[in-house]
Formats: C-alpha cells, sequence, structure tokens
C-alpha cells in the first residue's frame, strides 16, 4: 500500500522563504532572463530598432537586459594613447544639420505631391478654378510679407551695436531699408573736379598675367595712409569757407549711398553748422576696416583672439588692401601730377586708377597663417560696369543720399548721429547732447602728454 512521504521543510521563524542557499547555487547573482534570449551577445541591434521612444518599450523584451553574464574584452593597456578631446566649435551647417535634412525632406515631399497633381486629368473648369487659387494664394503672401523660402537663413546671434546706445540720446528720425530701397534720384549732373592734390604713380601691368599657376608673393609695404575724417581734411576746411553746404569724404558717401546693402553696425557723426552740414566719422572706431563675408549665407562667427574672428578678419583684409595698392604700382618711377601739392605732409599714395578699379584675388600662404598671402590674379572693371554685375543702382543710391540730407536738414543746429541697427535693418539718427565723443578725446590727449612728461622726466 503506497504511503505519503511529508517532505523534509526549512522552518524560517524570522521571515519567509529557504534559511540557506545549496552550494551550487551560492553567490550567483540573478538575472532575469528568457529562454528566448541570449546571454552575452556579441553585438545587439535590437536598441537601434525602434528610432521612436514611443515602441522602445512596447515591443523590446526587458529580459537579459542586465550585464552580469555578459563578456567584456579588456583592451591591452600597452596601446593606450592620449588624444585631443577638446571640443572644436561645430559650423553652421553641422549645427542645424538635423533642420536642413527636414527641410529636405519637406521639399522632395512637395515636388512629389506637385508631380502627382500635375499628372491628374483635371477638366478645364477645374483648372481654372486651381490657377485662381495659386493666384489669390500669391497675393495673400504679397500682402502679408509672408516668405516661403527654404533657403532662407536666420540670423545666429545678436550683433554688437558699433557704439553703445545712451539714455540721454533722442531718436529724432527712424528709417527702414524697405522705404530707403524704393528711394530715386535721377537729377544728378556729372561731377566736377574742384581741387586735385599730390601726385599718382603708375599701375604696374605685369600684375595682369599673374594667375594661380605663377602666384606672387604679397610684400609688406611701409607706407602711411591717411585716413581723416571730413573736419580733418585741410582742402575741406579750405573749402568750407567759400563755396559748398554739404561735406563728407568718399567712405562715409559710399557707407550712406550703399546702406541697404550693409549687415553690420555702424555709424556716423553729423554736425549741422549754420546752413551747413559735415558728415563725420568717429576717432578710433572700425569705420575704415573692410568687412569680410558680411552679406553671407554664413558669416563668419568665431570670437576672442581666434584669427577668422570677424574684426581680426577685417584687419587682415585692410592689411592685404593697403599692401596690395602699393605694390601694383611702379614704385620709385615717374608720376602724374596734379596741379596742387600734396595737402599732407607724409607721402600718400591713391591705390587706383581714375578711370578704373582692381580687385584682385589673394589667398593665405596657409589657412592657418594670417600674416602671409599670395596674389592669385587680378581683374579691373569700370565703375558703372560694375555697379550694374552687382545689381546696384546709382538712383536709388542718390536717391538714399539725397534723403538723409534732406532729413538733416529740417534739424536744429547741433550734433547727431546716424546709426545702424546692429540687428535690424533700420537706421536711426540721434541728436546728441553737447561734449560727446569730445570729452573721450580730451582724456586720451591728456593721457598721452602725462604719458610724454614722465618719459622725458625719466630721460
Amino acid at each position: 500500500m503506497a504511503k505519503f512521504l511529508a517532505p523534509v521543510i526549512q522552518d524560517n521563524p524570522s521571515g519567509w522563504g529557504p534559511c540557506a542557499v545549496p552550494d551550487k547555487f551560492k553567490d550567483m547573482p540573478y538575472q532575469p532572463f528568457s529562454k528566448g534570449d541570449r546571454l552575452g551577445k556579441v553585438a545587439d541591434w535590437t536598441g537601434a530598432t525602434y528610432q521612436d521612444k514611443r515602441y522602445t518599450n512596447k515591443y523590446s523584451s526587458q529580459f537579459g537586459g542586465g550585464s552580469q553574464y555578459a563578456y567584456f574584452h579588456e583592451e591591452d593597456e600597452t596601446s593606450f594613447q592620449l588624444v585631443d578631446t577638446a571640443k572644436t566649435q561645430k559650423t553652421a551647417y553641422q549645427r542645424n544639420r538635423l533642420r536642413f535634412a527636414q527641410r529636405n525632406l519637406r521639399r522632395d515631399k512637395d515636388r512629389r505631391n506637385v508631380a502627382q497633381f500635375n499628372m491628374q486629368t483635371l477638366p478645364k473648369s477645374a483648372k481654372q478654378k486651381e490657377r485662381d487659387r495659386m493666384r489669390l494664394q500669391k497675393k495673400f503672401q504679397k500682402q502679408f510679407g509672408v516668405r516661403q523660402k527654404w533657403d532662407q537663413k536666420s540670423q545666429l546671434k545678436p550683433r554688437d551695436s558699433s557704439v553703445e546706445v545712451r539714455s540721454d540720446w533722442e531718436v529724432k528720425e527712424e528709417m527702414d531699408f524697405p522705404r530707403l530701397m524704393k528711394m530715386r534720384y535721377m537729377e544728378v549732373a556729372d561731377p566736377l573736379d574742384i581741387e586735385c592734390c599730390g601726385a599718382l604713380e603708375y599701375y604696374d601691368k605685369a600684375f595682369d598675367r599673374i594667375t594661380t599657376r605663377n602666384e606672387k608673393q604679397l610684400k609688406s609695404i611701409k607706407r602711411i595712409f591717411h585716413t581723416v575724417t571730413t573736419t580733418d581734411d585741410p582742402v575741406i576746411r579750405k573749402l568750407a569757407k567759400t563755396q559748398g553746404n554739404v561735406f563728407a569724404t568718399d567712405a562715409i558717401l559710399a557707407t550712406l549711398m550703399c546702406c541697404t546693402r550693409s549687415v553690420n553696425s555702424w555709424d556716423i557723426i553729423v554736425q549741422r553748422v549754420g546752413n551747413k552740414l559735415f558728415f563725420d566719422k568717429r576717432d578710433n572706431s572700425d569705420f575704415d576696416l573692410l568687412t569680410v563675408s558680411e552679406t553671407a549665407n554664413e558669416p563668419p562667427q568665431d570670437e576672442g583672439n581666434s584669427f577668422n574672428s570677424p574684426r581680426n578678419l577685417a584687419m587682415e583684409a585692410t592689411y592685404i588692401n593697403h599692401n596690395f595698392s602699393q605694390q601694383c604700382l611702379k614704385m620709385g618711377g615717374e608720376r602724374h601730377k596734379f596741379p596742387n601739392p600734396n595737402p599732407f605732409v607724409e607721402e600718400d599714395m591713391d591705390k587706383n586708377e581714375v578711370a578704373s578699379v582692381a580687385y584682385r584675388y589673394v589667398s593665405r600662404y596657409h589657412v592657418k597663417d594670417s600674416a602671409r598671402h599670395v596674389i592669385l590674379g587680378t581683374q579691373q572693371f569700370k565703375p558703372n560696369e560694375f555697379a550694374s554685375q552687382i545689381n546696384l543702382s546709382m538712383e536709388n543710391a542718390w536717391g538714399i543720399l539725397r534723403c538723409v540730407i534732406d532729413i538733416c536738414r529740417k534739424l536744429d543746429e547741433g550734433k547727431y548721429l546716424i546709426l545702424k541697427d546692429p540687428n535690424k535693418q533700420v537706421i536711426r539718427i540721434y541728436s546728441l547732447p553737447d561734449g560727446t565723443f569730445s570729452s573721450d578725446e580730451d582724456e586720451d590727449e591728456e593721457e598721452d602728454e602725462e604719458d610724454e612728461e614722465d618719459e622725458d622726466e625719466e630721460n
């Protein structure tokens, strides 16, 4: 007769479960597992199966998620080497590559939709309705300023103003670029030379034969360039006593006439004395520096002391322009002299002939060397032809200048500042209190005099 044998039960008075663990299971870590999962897989692609995180935990197994039984290959320390882990500054394309990819996907989708729509066979009435709908849509976009440009670049970071606007400055006038671009002035007579001073050296035509195959080293020419402002020019001072009512230098006029093309901030001082207007630039400003890639889709964004920062690139471009303008001349040879002598004490050279302007192509000797350059070629254009090539309307440029002069003529006597907003397409005219931009100059002159006196005492 079969009988029931009671199993041996371990009593645990202080808790539940067995009191002792068998020796074969002692010190063995526990991990939830499934018989369908492999332990210590060499490669696991299940994590990248679902890119959408909403389905990651829904369709994947939770077993085998630990690493207690996984195999790890220990690398040999003899192959250890230090690597540079410093973060390199990403370009604008790398920072926005996901946005670019999404933009391309949307563009391809729109093209497919348009192609599919064109393939459909529609009756004439439906085609006419579709054309009317597209016409109304374009009219709506134009009316409310909607722009659907897939390649429209947004500003990466705010730009700094060329001068800090103080709280006691009052805004007298504000002009936006869309309004200035509509200005036209057609009644412009041919210019007349009132006075010609100095002498010009002749251009060396050997530079026209320079190509990328026979490049030429750019030399450093030690000559003084006088970039004086309007009120410091001795010729303009003499002319202001007898004739004229609006005075400005060529650089200041070019900045005002092409202001709608500018992106960076700049400022010009306007002084009204009686019925005369004087347009000046501030001392110790970056007004005379040549900007680099100012209107590019990806302008330089480096900061600090990097040689590719906007200011360092502008100084490098100005250095190249000054040196090339003197190297391409026949120095020490015959000169074309004007009737009046040079008003400056030092010898000042004009960089181009009167009839044409030369544009040169210069490259760095090495990508990380901003001090050495080579000349790759030269091209010459007449100003009118080059203006039409870059789509610059001279009627609009003269219209902008006439508009600025008319506004300044309506102001009271005093000192004003024309400032281009660093982040908006707007030009503002501020009224400046008495002594603005003059106290700093007096302090600098006093400091220079004190330094000279200290040096004399030491000597």
